[in-house]
C-alpha cells in the first residue's frame, strides 16, 4: 500500500508539472521609439527575450544579463531556468567600444524597468522580479540594484526588486570601465561605478555567488567577500555569499539551483 501511495503521489506531482506550458517572445525593444531617437545601434541591440508560463499566474521573474566583459556576449535564456515555474527575461545591452560607461548600466536599468512595467501583462507578479547575471551581467545586476539613480530615471525604486543574485560579478569598478579610462586591469578602483561604492542597509536581499577563490578571475571571490562584509557592517541583514568549490569563473551550472532556492525562499516570505 505504501508503494502504491508514493507512486500515486509521484504521478500526481509529475502531472502538475507537465501541465505548465511555456512560450518565448523574442527581440522585444525595451526602449520606446522616442527614447531610441533613430539610433540604429540602440534599436538593434536594446532588445530582450521573454520566456514565461502561459497557464500560470503571479509567477516570479528572473531578469538575466549575459556576461562578456561589457564588450561581448548575447542574450539567452539559461537552460537550467527553463520549466521551473518562473519567467526568464534574457537581455542584450550596448557594448564597449561602441559605447562607454554608464551606457550599458543605463540599458540594464531600462530592461528591468520594462519588466516592472510589463510583466503583469504576461501573468507575472511585479513584486517578484529578481535580477541576476553572470560576470559582466553580475556587475550590471549589482550596479542597478545598489545605485538607485539608474532605476529612478524610470520612476522605479530599486528596493522594489525582490532579490539581487549576481554570479561572479565585479564589486569594484569593472575592468572595462577602467580600460576606458586608461587604467590597467590589475589596478583595483572603487568609485561611483563600483557596486561597493553603493553599499546600503536598505538594499534588496543580495545573494553573491562566485567560483573557487583559487580558480576565479583576479580576486573575484575576495571582492565579493568584501562586499558581503561591508553590507553586513552597514546593517544589511540579507547578504549571503556562496563559493563554488572546484569551479572557476564559469561557475553558473551549480549556481542556478541556488538562484532558484533564493526565489523560492523570498516568494514564500512575501506570501506570508
Amino acid at each position: 500500500m505504501k508503494k502504491l501511495f508514493y507512486l500515486c503521489l509521484f504521478i500526481s506531482a509529475f502531472s502538475i508539472q507537465a501541465q505548465t506550458t511555456y512560450e518565448t517572445k523574442e527581440n522585444i525593444s525595451y526602449y520606446t521609439k522616442k527614447q531610441i531617437k533613430g539610433d540604429k545601434y540602440k534599436a538593434d541591440r536594446c532588445v530582450l527575450d521573454i520566456y514565461y508560463p502561459t497557464n500560470k499566474e503571479n509567477f516570479a521573474t528572473v531578469v538575466w544579463f549575459h556576461g562578456g566583459g561589457l564588450s561581448g556576449g548575447e542574450k539567452f535564456i539559461p537552460e537550467l531556468l527553463k520549466e521551473k515555474g518562473v519567467a526568464v527575461i534574457g537581455v542584450n545591452y550596448r557594448l564597449h567600444p561602441k559605447v562607454e560607461a554608464p551606457t550599458y548600466i543605463e540599458d540594464a536599468a531600462a530592461a528591468v524597468a520594462w519588466a516592472f512595467e510589463n510583466i503583469e501583462d504576461y501573468g507575472g507578479d511585479k513584486l517578484l522580479i529578481f535580477v541576476s547575471g553572470h560576470s559582466a551581467g553580475g556587475y550590471l545586476t549589482s550596479m542597478i540594484g545598489l545605485d538607485k539613480k539608474y532605476l529612478k530615471e524610470f520612476d522605479i525604486d530599486a528596493n522594489d526588486i525582490a532579490g539581487l543574485i549576481p554570479f561572479s560579478g565585479h564589486t569594484i569598478t569593472h575592468f572595462t570601465v577602467r580600460k576606458e579610462r586608461g587604467i590597467d586591469g590589475k589596478t583595483p578602483i572603487i568609485d561611483s561605478l563600483a557596486p561597493l561604492f553603493h553599499v546600503r542597509k536598505d538594499a534588496p536581499p543580495l545573494l553573491l555567488i562566485t567560483g573557487d577563490r583559487e580558480k576565479e578571475m583576479l580576486g573575484r571571490y575576495e571582492e565579493n567577500a568584501y562586499m558581503m562584509r561591508m553590507m553586513k557592517v552597514i546593517g544589511h541583514t540579507e547578504t549571503t555569499l556562496y563559493e563554488m568549490d572546484g569551479y572557476g569563473h564559469g561557475m553558473t551550472h551549480p549556481a542556478f539551483p541556488l538562484l532558484l532556492n533564493e526565489i523560492e525562499r523570498i516568494t514564500k516570505m512575501k506570501q506570508k
